[in-house]
């Protein structure tokens, strides 16, 4: 190796790599490699928890910038030795404009272009605003950086919304498999009815099943997409924010369209229909009797036998103990235990429902406003009190949560009540008679009813 050659190798090892002259104030970071004090600290400006080394890109401790006295000392030699570039070789070094061949020194910030003195003057960008490299260098290193907060944002959503969508089809699955299982066992109830449609609705489930998963592939696909320029883009401008003033301009007009461009694709949700199985006309009536007539009942508590107990919300009601000071009451009933609904009616057509849960005797029905309350026997219909009596019994297991749903239907006008089971979706039985005075809903309670508990549902079941 000849001495020109040594001397331009060492007084690049005394050169900072980012402004190209010789060190100044000269400091070593954790990787190893020299830098001017000023210059390190200019590129790591504003950034909180990466510090990648301009060179290696290595993550440094912004803190630990260790000066080198050594190095300083051998760049006060190297710069009194008598070694100069020629002008040729110092024109290969910089960067030419392609049009006038003159060093690229201005940054036009209207058009994003890096110019020469030449191109100054030309007519595309006299009237642009024009800023010295080393400004716009840090200018844009500054805009650079306030990206990267919003891309690693970003980032991380479209991280969490890969990993949901990526989860979505076990998800889909599952709630296909449960929708399935209650489907089935809505079929065991009405098999003779429903034997002939479960698989086409099978089939069709299925194929909503597929055309749900195709979406959420295709959506997924469009995620993983963003997700991977979200990536790339992130990892360049943190490149670029590192980088010397001339090679972070150079191409990045590419990088505020990108930026300004990104579109978060939308995270494609759905909901399966609810494929129930197909009733018989009896089942769509009771869904229009509910959606057409319900009422939303209360108990009145001024009816209410004294050993009956009543809800503050006045919605349920049970058996308990008789109360000492209960205050009489010409409307309360003295014998059964019974309550009546609060509303009454003297026309139309009403829906409500009832939930007894427990076990023991109940009745349930309704009954004339001039109901004698002080009857000891149960009432019949040639009382003016029309009801179903059923009772729940003690099973082997115990089992005092049994529920049983009833959904009572007054059409006034027709003379007709009627009942009907929402436990397996079943008609009851329907009373007829002549109505002429107001009817209010009635409930009974057995004296054996001690763990029973009738509720005035408002549930669509």
């Amino acid at each position: 190796m000849d001495l020109a050659a040594s001397l331009a190798d060492l007084q690049a090892e005394a050169s900072c790599p980012i402004c190209l002259e010789y060190l100044t104030e000269p400091v070593t970071i954790d990787c190893g490699h020299n830098f001017c004090h000023r210059c390190i600290h200019q590129c790591w400006e504003g950034l909180e928890d990466i510090f990648p080394c301009p060179i290696c890109l290595h993550h440094c401790s912004n803190g630990n910038l260790k000066k080198n006295t050594q190095l300083c000392h051998m760049t006060d030699i190297v710069k009194q030795l008598p070694f100069k570039r020629s002008k040729r070789k110092r024109q290969e070094e910089e960067a030419l404009c392609e049009k006038h061949s003159q060093v690229l020194v201005l940054f036009c910030e209207q058009d994003l272009e890096l110019l020469c003195p030449q191109c100054r003057i030309s007519s595309n960008h006299q009237d642009h605003y024009l800023m010295p490299i080393e400004q716009a260098g840090t200018s844009h290193r500054k805009r650079l950086k306030r990206y990267i907060e919003n891309l690693r944002e970003q980032f991380e959503n479209a991280e969490n919304g890969l990993e949901m969508q990526g989860s979505k089809s076990f998800e889909l699955r599952q709630k296909v498999k449960d929708l399935r299982r209650e489907l089935n066992c809505e079929f065991n109830q009405l098999k003779d009815l429903l034997d002939q449609k479960q698989d086409v609705i099978v089939l069709e489930l299925m194929t909503e099943q597929k055309n749900v998963e195709e979406k959420l592939i295709e959506n997924y696909s469009q995620i993983s997409d963003h997700f991977s320029m979200l990536k790339n883009l992130l990892s360049e401008v943190a490149e670029k924010c590192v980088q010397a003033d001339l090679d972070l301009l150079i191409g990045i007009e590419s990088i505020y369209k990108r930026y300004k461009n990104l579109k978060t694709p939308r995270v494609f949700s759905y909901e399966l229909k609810k494929e129930s199985c197909y009733l018989s006309p009896l089942y769509f009536g009771l869904q229009k009797m509910i959606s057409t007539f319900k009422e939303d009942l209360t108990l009145d508590p001024e009816t209410a036998h004294p050993k009956l107990i009543i809800s503050e919300d006045r919605k349920s009601v049970k058996y308990g103990q008789m109360k000492s000071d209960f205050p009489y009451n010409p409307k309360r009933f003295t014998f059964i235990p019974a309550v009546l609904g609060s509303e009454g009616f003297d026309v139309g057509r009403h829906y409500w429902q009832v939930e007894v849960r427990g076990i023991g005797e109940w009745c349930l029905g309704v009954c004339k406003e001039s109901f004698a309350r002080n009857v000891i026997m149960s009432p019949s219909e040639k009382d003016g009190c029309w009801q179903i009596h059923q009772a729940t019994l003690i099973h082997e297991t115990w089992d005092t949560e049994q529920v049983t749903r009833i959904g009572v239907f007054l059409d006034y006008d027709l003379g007709e009540v009627s009942f009907y089971n929402w436990n397996n979706r079943s008609y009851l039985y329907t009373f007829t008679d002549a109505f002429t005075e107001k009817l209010r809903p009635y409930f009974s309670l057995g004296s054996t009813s001690n763990f029973l508990t009738i509720y005035v549902s408002t549930d669509e079941w």
